[in-house]
């Protein structure tokens, strides 16, 4: 496993990955499914379509949200592991979460989608060689690895559930 300081510093997304002190993605991944996974299934029924302000996500549309950024990370990491050099873009997570029709989807479906979706992911940075994980690419505007993307994903779950324990329970 490459070390931590293989990480391409990534102000955006420093706070997220910040958030991570394992130095291993593997371990870090794992520790976060099962955090996330115990910590939806404490959130009360009544505070599922809450919102804390006008204009805010709900804790549903904030999941969906969450599903929707693990792809992105997931689809960038997959391209720079294969080598491919397309700069890829950036997405507008406000435009999307006004389109994915979270409110209409069933909270326990959300749930599983995204369980599904963190196994694809663990499966996915276990057939990473070291040398995968640290070919460069482009996203956004920005150098990213996958390895740094390994330590994204789980942060940016990690700083939704602290978001979700400060405006929202």
């Amino acid at each position: 496993m490459l070390p931590r300081s293989e990480i391409i510093p990534a102000e955006f997304y420093q706070p997220y990955i910040d958030l991570i002190k394992e130095d291993d993605i593997h371990k870090a991944l794992a520790k976060n499914t099962r955090q996330f996974r115990k910590f939806l299934k404490r959130i009360p029924r009544k505070k599922i379509d809450y919102a804390y302000a006008e204009g805010k996500w709900t804790i549903r549309e904030m999941l969906q949200h969450i599903i929707d950024a693990e792809r992105v990370f997931s689809y960038r990491a997959v391209t720079f592991s294969r080598l491919d050099t397309t700069p890829l873009p950036g997405f507008d997570e406000n435009t999307w979460a006004a389109n994915a029709g979270a409110a209409e989807r069933g909270w326990n479906e959300l749930q599983e989608e995204w369980r599904l979706l963190r196994k694809s992911n663990i499966l996915l940075y276990e057939s990473f060689s070291d040398h995968q994980l640290g070919f460069r690419g482009q996203a956004n505007g920005r150098p990213l690895n996958a390895f740094t993307i390994g330590f994204i994903i789980p942060g940016h779950v990690a700083h939704h559930m602290r978001i979700i324990k400060e405006r929202y329970l």
